[in-house]
């Protein structure tokens, strides 16, 4: 789902659902275990169990050296034990995909981050003082466009969430169509505000350049070359297909099945912690873009109360130790996260790119965020496990 809130946010809410945590590194039959997990990391998963979430698993890495790990239950139904080589909806780490096809666009010469909007997509972003004129691709890939999100109106999801038709369709055109009819939050460039329409805007550049679905021109630059043969664009398929985990609302109902049609570009895609990280790994160490992109990659808005929100990655400040032992500067990493009904995932790579985690857990209430509550159960356990995966 492209559904985001802050990403404090995502680890504090209410409630808990009784789940007994089973945690297990996973190493390949036969192979030695190799060096011990970074202390910590273990119990910090297992603690996203026992604080509510029905399953969790994560990958971290060290220079070389990886682990991965699986707390609680894929399926509540069944009492399958979840596994770290799981599928998971990944909402909006999706966004990073889309921005990088288009730094790669604009590192062939296809394009310019700086182009309107109204150039490549004539006619698509205007009315109610919208203007696709005005609006660049890079405001788009930053949040600075101020074209209204819909996806924040409980109405938005009123098909699946009240009437419970789970498979109902809404186009990512319906979507934008949706948003200028709204007057936009700022003008473009004066503000930051997160907003999906941005992406499934971007999603349609994409298109138009190429000549391609997006979702084909995703897998042709950046799944096939990397080898991502577990991760997915579905466009109206709600069904998450092979081994998976299930996603749940707060109040324990099965939220897996879900129409991913309306989130497109902003947040559709499936994949594992795995090549999550395999793929943020060859993002961040320089392998998918050039140095000019790979800047702008990096390259955050500056205003005074926004993230230091890049193009579909945020820089993040990562506090080390406590007391006497806090580190004197913070841990600088690069983090994308996406959340939407029934999941939840953060993806977290060091400045240096020689430390990782991924952690994907079980629960996200959508009705609850669209009501201002809390949508996750409230653990620590992402903190924990960042400080003991990132932190020395």
């Amino acid at each position: 789902m492209g559904v985001r809130v802050k990403r404090a946010a995502l680890w504090t809410g209410i409630g808990a659902l009784a789940v007994t945590a089973t945690v297990t590194i996973a190493t390949a039959q036969g192979e030695p275990s190799g060096p011990p997990a970074p202390a910590g990391f273990e119990e910090a998963v297992g603690r996203t169990v026992k604080d509510g979430f029905p399953g969790a698993v994560a990958y971290a890495r060290r220079g070389g050296d990886e682990w991965r790990t699986a707390a609680g239950v894929a399926d509540r139904a069944t009492g399958e034990r979840a596994r770290p080589e799981q599928r998971f909806r990944i909402a909006s780490n999706t966004k990073a995909f889309v921005s990088t096809v288009l730094l790669q666009l604009e590192g062939e010469g296809r394009l310019s981050l700086d182009d309107s909007v109204e150039r490549w997509l004539p006619g698509v972003v205007q009315g109610s003082g919208n203007d696709g004129k005005a609006v660049t691709i890079r405001q788009l890939l930053n949040h600075t466009s101020g074209i209204y999100d819909p996806t924040t109106e409980a109405s938005f999801f009123a098909p699946y969430l009240e009437d419970g038709d789970r498979d109902h369709v809404i186009t990512p055109r319906e979507v934008i169509a949706r948003s200028v009819r709204h007057q936009p939050e700022f003008a473009p460039g004066k503000g930051w505000s997160y907003s999906n329409t941005n992406y499934l805007l971007a999603g349609l550049v994409i298109e138009a350049v190429t000549h391609r679905s997006a979702p084909d021109e995703i897998h042709r630059r950046i799944l096939a070359p990397l080898g991502l043969t577990d991760t997915s664009f579905p466009v109206t398929d709600p069904e998450v297909h092979g081994s998976h985990l299930h996603g749940y609302d707060l109040q324990g109902r099965d939220m897996t099945r879900f129409s991913p049609s309306y989130d497109w570009t902003a947040g559709a895609m499936i994949s594992t912690v795995d090549e999550l990280a395999r793929f943020e790994r060859a993002l961040f160490g320089g392998e998918l873009l050039r140095p000019a992109q790979q800047r702008e990659l990096k390259t955050p808005v500056e205003f005074p109360d926004a993230p230091a929100y890049g193009l579909g990655v945020q820089r993040m400040e990562v506090p080390c130790g406590t007391g006497a032992e806090r580190q004197a500067e913070p841990l600088t990493a690069w983090e994308t996260d996406g959340a939407g009904p029934g999941y939840t995932s953060v993806s977290l790579t060091t400045d240096d790119g020689e430390r990782q985690l991924v952690l994907a857990a079980t629960a996200y209430d959508l009705a609850a965020e669209l009501k201002g509550d809390p949508p996750v159960p409230d653990s620590k356990g992402l903190l924990k496990a960042q400080t003991a995966v990132l932190c020395d």
